[in-house]
């Protein structure tokens, strides 16, 4: 079986944008990646479209979109994929069985959202489309409101780890600061993210604002082929192993902070490629909400389980640590557009394996993880890519 890998891509600045709607924004990265690619678009085989809606927009079948801006693949099979958070490793996923099965050699990804144009009450109803509506939604402050639950079950067994939440917070916005691309590029400091105030009230309690993810408009794109074709364009980023694993939807059928989808999803990404956790050089991981990001320290073997913390506390995951996390300043500072963001995740990856991340740059990256979630930690999504050209 030929394997699938990344050569081009692209993305929009994230942040409150003046683009109308998901159309535009898919216009602004659809050609721009096959460009950067060197891909022509009568040479693609199948596009993949993530886009998660279930409410911010009118407009659905979202897959007949990227034609509008690319008029050359209005004949070319063109899906769409949604999976809660997880939405663009969904459709990368499905690009990249695409390319594997031998069906196509070039597939195009693209993953985006437009979420500022609705009012703040509406986007907590519709991200509570995630959760399981019949036990969980009834929770105050939306989907936060399910985070904010899983932390105080966290700390009560675990201690209260507000503080190293903080730091999470702190240190993705330090990231954040360096990336051109990101929504909130502002160093916030650890002192303003450990103290609640009117600029940085509790939301959901133990969660301030500051350990919440932003709400933002965005698109990203990528291509993928099979080797033979990526061996004749100008890069090639390889998966040395791609998981998904999922687990039941309503928290009350699970420990909701053992993650337990997310540890089998990196326990077997890591068997594929025949690495540790230490083998690796940068993680981009979810940190919808900080308590996530901490949890999933855990569940990627960074940390034993209740310690997660620990790797905080200890400089582990910060941009001079052992394996920093989140150098592009992850949804929390980078922007959390939903159908986006599994695909800017992997572009942010690959751009540090090829040595051009700007100011974010992990000097020497070689081998890099990803983790994507859908919900609470139930659809769970993790790669592990290397530069192969």
């Amino acid at each position: 079986m030929s394997r699938a890998s990344i050569v081009g891509w692209a993305h929009t600045p994230f942040g409150k944008l003046e683009d109308p709607d998901v159309e535009s924004l898919i216009g602004r990265v659809a050609s721009a990646a096959l460009d950067h690619a060197g891909v022509a678009p009568r040479d693609v085989d199948a596009v993949t479209v993530g886009v998660y809606n279930n409410g911010f927009a009118r407009q659905g079948f979202e897959a007949s979109l990227v034609a509008l801006s690319v008029p050359e693949l209005a004949h070319t099979p063109s899906t769409h994929l949604e999976n809660a958070c997880a939405t663009g490793s969904a459709a990368l996923h499905a690009a990249l069985d695409f390319v594997e099965s031998g069906r196509g050699r070039i597939a195009l990804v693209v993953g985006a959202e437009k979420m500022t144009a609705t009012p703040t009450a509406e986007v907590g109803d519709i991200l509570l489309t995630a959760c399981y509506r019949k036990e969980e939604a009834a929770v105050d402050a939306g989907f936060a409101g399910i985070f904010g639950k899983i932390a105080q079950n966290y700390f009560q067994r675990h201690g209260d780890r507000g503080r190293e939440l903080a730091m999470i917070a702190a240190k993705n916005h330090a990231n954040g600061a360096r990336n051109p691309l990101a929504h909130m590029r502002k160093d916030f400091g650890v002192e303003f993210c450990d103290t609640v105030s009117e600029k940085n009230p509790y939301v959901a309690g133990p969660l301030r604002r500051t350990d919440c993810s932003l709400v933002s408009d965005g698109a990203a794109a990528l291509v993928v082929a099979d080797e033979e074709t990526a061996a004749a364009l100008s890069r090639s980023i390889a998966f040395r192993a791609r998981r998904q694993v999922n687990d039941f939807l309503p928290l009350s059928r699970r420990d909701p902070i053992a993650f337990e989808g997310a540890r089998l999803a990196w326990a077997r990404a890591y068997e594929d490629a025949g690495v540790t956790v230490d083998d690796l050089d940068l993680v981009e991981t979810h940190d919808c909400f900080t308590v996530a990001e901490m949890i999933e320290y855990e569940a990627m073997g960074l940390a034993a389980p209740g310690e997660g913390w620990k790797a905080i506390r200890e400089g582990v995951t910060t941009r001079d640590g052992k394996l920093p996390v989140n150098l592009s300043g992850g949804l929390k500072s980078r922007g959390h557009p939903i159908g986006a963001t599994g695909v800017s995740q992997h572009v942010m990856a690959a751009m540090q394996l090829m040595g051009e991340a700007g100011e974010m740059q992990r000097e020497g990256a070689r081998l890099a993880g990803v983790f994507n979630m859908g919900g609470a930690a139930v659809a769970n999504y993790v790669s592990i890519l290397e530069r192969a050209k």
